[in-house]
């Protein structure tokens, strides 16, 4: 299958983005948050093409790697303005504008969806020195001990894997 997040889409981000593109919130915590929600796609009703989306929007508008309470609207900012370029439905498309501003203020969602995309971005906390804890993830197997086990043992890994957004490495340095 060919990869649904393309070179020329990365670029394009890459080019507005104000951070260390391999620092804490960049491209190497995306390429985890990718793998992680790729795991909670596997639950049933969570529509993996926003979760792939979400990996690379959330924190694409970061102005700090700290305190930046508005990071999540922008990046969904920058989603519409990359519409083009994404590859969603007319209903899977506010989803992921959802997720990415909530992303950090909502506890939860009503919509499976968007609990995933939470939960991808959560399981990885260990980069910034937290266990992600049961009680702020969403679904039922986020929740679950070894899951958050790997995420967090995974988190704690600071490269990029060999294949990122489903495409190779060498490509994204």
């Amino acid at each position: 299958m060919k990869p649904l997040i393309t070179l020329e889409l990365l670029a394009k981000i890459r080019q507005q983005y104000r951070l260390n593109w391999h620092g804490t919130h960049g491209v190497i915590h995306w390429s985890r948050v990718y793998e992680n929600g790729m795991k909670m796609a596997e639950q049933d009703g969570v529509n993996v093409k926003v979760v792939q989306f979400f990996s690379i929007f959330h924190d694409s508008c970061r102005e700090n790697e700290n305190l930046d309470p508005n990071h999540g609207k922008r990046g969904a900012k920058l989603a519409i303005e990359l519409r083009d370029n994404i590859p969603l439905s007319n209903d899977e498309f506010p989803l992921l504008l959802t997720a990415c501003r909530l992303h950090t203020s909502a506890r939860t969602h009503d919509d499976i969806t968007v609990q995933a995309c939470f939960d991808s971005d959560r399981l990885d906390l260990g980069r910034v020195g937290k266990i992600p804890n049961p009680e702020f993830l969403c679904t039922p197997m986020a929740k679950k001990a070894d899951i958050i086990n790997w995420g967090y043992k995974r988190s704690l890994v600071q490269q990029l894997p060999k294949q990122v957004f489903g495409l190779p490495r060498t490509l994204l340095l």
